[in-house]
């Protein structure tokens, strides 16, 4: 008899499979198809009619290419944004780059080449423009490599001329309020950046340095310790400090009132220190022999003066509530130019000047007597052996702390106090901590950091001595110097901002501007000059929610905004500060905050260890960056965030599980048309039902997920379901219902359906997180009527339906899945001891008792399906002869054996009934009936 061919009688997914793979080499395919659809602002179109969600861009700096940072964040919105729009909402996001400041005109110096002073302030501002305009470009297309959408074609830039109008208004209207002002008061200050720093542009860093002790003879005791030492001459306060340089600029010594204080008598004179830490520094200074001959009230020693070491100057004994017991000697040494406690102490004290005896170089200058031009590291070496000549140190100390370093240059800033402008927080302290309140923060704990650091911010130093910026908008009178600011004056630069951008304050004529605008100085002055220091940048992004959301007509109040949690000290409290001093309101209604990325170790990544990423060369170029994207929510991005090789290599397997399982799915419907062939839930198969209840399941947990910003349980949840319920269990099951039935069979149809249903869910809930796949798997997917095909993101999230919520089924199938389970241990055991080889060769003998058995016996017709073998039986536990006894149910012991029959050559299962068929004599009688 001529052997006939069956292949083509089974129902067998395309030959010509869809979805390749090969991410890296596909997603630019696609990224060129979405950016032809323009996706955002056609889902912009779209959503015109549903409620506006703002997600409000934090922008980074123009001034290099994307790191791995960028990319997590950058995603990380991009999934909110996709998601928002999803769920009935007009998404409005529009990306910003901040261009500004030390970070542009560093790299600009740097890469370029400039001497700033050289090129003068236009020519320089106008470098410093090209170049973040050329890295903004760059960003745009790194974004958009990772399958970010936005409004890139009308970006905000904080150069452009109605961004720099709109912050003048800012500043006028905070100005108005009277809580601009300038003042001398200790800035941070790098003196290789030669400019004030905010508190946001601080890094600590570990510092070895050395702490000095050292000796301040008493002169002047006010009648205080006469009785109480045997000679004042030989009596000294000991003071403590980190920073010797600061020494020059030392005015007093302050104690704290209600301490009491020691007067220790040792071979090196009476010294003063608090009574509770007398035996520490003693021990310290290594005196072994001492004794206390007298206790003081801090309080009491309030007005004694002291001789300053080496200048020809006095320091005063004052109190302040600032010391404390923790360090030192109770004794501060006090420098009201070098420190801000010291700077706020000292006012209460009048007769004490302000000595700041380092420059904007970090020089000492002529107040610094003989180290007048060291630097002030060199002064460190330098007064300690001027000291130690003279006989008041009194111990070096080798110590190791974290102090503050620019966030630009890298090096340690000093502080300094210089004449600057501030924003007065404490004006409007107690209503930003209220706005603060009204806002949801994710994570929870946000609320109180960002609350606890305005509350203990007095103010803001919003002036910086550099070129590249905002220009402070305000003249002075030569004659009496007074600052000109008004009204008048603001409007007019806000307009001549807007039409020529801020270079104009550069050209123009200080005294024709004010002329024009008649405005003249109080004390009849007529002639003025400009401030020449920018704005701080922080005041520039700060003041986004104003020259983006209302410049542009979009809000008043962003209801997003997504940063690292770094920006708890920037750009969150900038924008709050400027929101709350103009409109009383907080400019966002939500703040999500992430970690930051760290190696696979949880090391910090730098160029110098070698563990950096590059998100495009790295991951894109090699890898996809749905991979990338795939691991933004792997992990619980409100922490630190690891990435390494190894962890993206993880990555990759559960991303190829989740495709191969829409692969599959879709190899498996190439005929099934939803709008003709879809079986009805009600009328489905059982198992196929169960496979609905647990995606109905999943779409509740994901919808959840997404909804609390968890995106860590969504990403298990999907990868769970690919691969337990689905491809280990479900998939694996109808895989003979699928090849075997009848084409059009109900039994298939139904199988279809429930796949359909599936992959249709399944492709909506990661369409924000796989921006590329989900895209190619709609594009090859067959779709209903009612859906938009336009792209994936036109159509809603799948909905949790009560109606497949059936928690009887799901126990069932759960149970049955649990046996399976156990008999594949048992297939395996009978595989190792060549039984059997495929699970097709098997015969499975279940034996169980009590509820077991009755339940085992209501599904045995199942049983052989969802086992995968030939023959499937269930017998009472008391014919148990050579049968293994399960290591998972204590009633249920299992047999397997070679199955009896021949092998269908078209199913390829083991039946006797192989070979009753004349026609077929190589079919098993269930494929005959297919086939007819």
């Amino acid at each position: 008899m001529e052997k006939k061919d069956y292949s083509n009688t089974l129902n067998l997914p395309q030959t010509e499979f869809p979805m390749r793979g090969n991410l890296n080499k596909r997603e630019p395919e696609f990224l060129a198809e979405m950016t032809e659809k323009d996706l955002y602002n056609k889902l912009a179109e779209k959503n015109a009619d549903k409620p506006l969600y703002i997600l409000h861009d934090g922008p980074p700096f123009a001034n290099g290419d994307i790191h791995i940072g960028h990319a997590l964040n950058k995603i990380l919105k991009d999934i909110v944004v996709k998601h928002k729009a999803m769920t009935g909402y007009n998404v409005n996001y529009i990306p910003g780059w901040d261009t500004h400041g030390l970070p542009i005109e560093t790299q600009a110096i740097k890469k370029l080449g400039v001497n700033r002073a050289e090129a003068g302030p236009v020519k320089f501002r106008e470098i410093c423009k090209n170049f973040a305009e050329g890295y903004i470009n760059n960003h745009i297309e790194q974004f958009k490599r990772l399958g970010v959408i936005g409004d890139f074609e009308h970006p905000y830039i904080t150069y452009l001329p109605e961004f720099e109008a709109k912050q003048i208004e800012v500043f006028g209207e905070i100005a108005k309020k009277g809580i601009i002002y300038k003042g001398l008061k200790p800035v941070y200050w790098c003196p290789d950046c030669q400019t004030a720093l905010a508190e946001a542009e601080i890094e600590y860093q570990e510092d070895k340095t050395y702490s000095i002790y050292v000796k301040f003879q008493v002169s002047d005791d006010n009648g205080v310790l006469k009785d109480k030492v045997d000679d004042l001459s030989n009596t000294y306060f000991v003071i403590w400090t980190t920073t010797t340089w600061t020494l020059p600029g030392n005015v007093a010594i302050c104690l704290n009132a209600d301490y009491d204080y020691a007067v220790v008598k040792t071979k090196i004179g009476n010294l003063i220190v608090a009574k509770d830490m007398a035996e520490s520094v003693m021990k310290t200074l290594d005196i072994e022999e001492y004794e206390i001959t007298a206790e003081v009230k801090g309080s009491e020693l309030e007005g004694i003066w002291c001789q300053h070491p080496f200048l020809p100057r006095k320091s005063l004994i004052i109190n302040g509530d600032h010391v404390t017991l923790e360090a030192g000697t109770g004794c501060v040494h006090t420098a009201p130019g070098f420190g801000m406690d010291d700077f706020m102490v000292c006012q209460k004290y009048k007769e004490l000047p302000i000595v700041v005896s380092a420059d904007d170089k970090g020089c000492m200058t002529e107040e610094a007597g003989e180290f007048a031009g060291l630097t002030y590291q060199d002064a460190n070496k330098e007064i300690a052996k001027k000291l130690e000549e003279t006989g008041h140190l009194v111990k070096i100390v080798k110590i190791s702390h974290q102090y503050p370093h620019c966030w630009r240059c890298k090096n340690p800033i000093i502080f300094r106090a210089t004449e600057q402008w501030f924003a007065s927080i404490d004006a409007f302290k107690d209503k930003a901590v209220e706005a603060v309140r009204s806002v949801k923060w994710v994570p929870e704990w946000g609320e109180e950091r960002i609350a606890g650091m305005v509350q203990d911010r007095a103010d803001w130093c919003i002036s910086r001595q550099r070129n590249w910026g905002v220009p402070i908008p305000i003249f002075y009178c030569e004659e009496c110097n007074k600052p000109i600011i008004n009204e008048t004056t603001i409007d007019a630069i806000v307009k001549l901002f807007r039409k020529e951008g801020s270079n104009a304050w550069y050209s123009i004529d200080a005294d024709n501007f004010l002329k024009e605008l008649g405005v003249k100085c109080e004390c009849g002055g007529t002639h003025f000059k400009k401030e020449t220091d920018i704005m701080d940048v922080w005041f520039d992004s700060g003041s986004s929610h104003a020259a983006v959301l209302e410049e542009r007509g979009i809000g008043t109040v962003a209801d997003m905004y997504l940063e690292g949690n770094d920006q708890y000290r920037g750009w969150f409290q900038s924008s709050l500060l400027t929101s709350v001093a103009t409109k009383g309101v907080a400019p966002y209604k939500t703040v999500l905050t992430h970690g930051m990325v760290v190696d696979g170790e949880g090391k910090k990544m730098s160029k110098s260890l070698g563990n950096g990423i590059d998100p495009i060369k790295d991951v894109c170029d090699k890898m996809g960056a749905d991979i990338l994207r795939l691991w933004v929510t792997s992990s619980d991005y409100k922490a630190d965030v690891r990435i390494s090789p190894d962890i993206l290599k993880q990555i990759s397997e559960i991303y190829r599980k989740i495709r191969n399982t829409a692969r599959y799915i879709l190899g498996n419907i190439h005929d099934f048309d939803p709008n003709k062939d879809m079986v009805e839930y009600k009328d489905m198969l059982e198992l196929d039902k169960w496979a609905i209840t647990k995606l109905n399941n999943v779409v509740d947990k994901v919808l959840k997920a997404y909804d609390a910003y968890e995106y860590h349980i969504l990403y298990h949840a999907i990868h769970n379901f690919c691969v337990v319920d689905m491809s280990n269990f479900y998939l694996d099951i109808i895989k003979d219902r699928l090849y075997t039935e009848k084409p059009d069979s109900f039994a298939r149809r139904s199988a279809q359906s429930a796949m359909f249903m599936v992959l249709d869910s399944l492709v909506k809930m990661v369409a924000p997180v796989l921006a590329f796949t989900s895209e190619e798997i709609w594009k090859e997917m067959p779709h209903r009527e009612c859906d938009d095909t336009y792209s994936v993101l036109f159509n809603d999230m799948p909905s949790f339906n009560e109606e497949y919520n059936d928690e009887a089924l799901m126990n069932k199938w759960d149970r049955i899945s649990k046996v399976k389970d156990a008999v594949a241990k048992a297939l395996e055991l009978a595989r190792t001891e060549k039984i059997i080889g495929h699970s097709l060769g098997a015969d499975v003998t279940l034996y169980a008792d009590g509820n077991l058995y009755e339940f085992l016996k209501s599904v045995e017709a199942d049983l052989e399906t969802v086992f995968i073998v030939s023959g499937a039986r269930v017998l009472d536990l008391s014919d148990a002869k050579d049968a293994v006894q399960s290591e998972d149910f204590e009633n249920l012991k299992i047999s397997v054996k070679v199955a009896e029959g021949e092998k269908c050559e078209r199913c390829w299962m083991i039946k006797e009934s192989v070979g009753k068929d004349a026609e077929h004599p190589t079919l098993c009688a269930r494929c005959v009936e297919a086939l007819k």
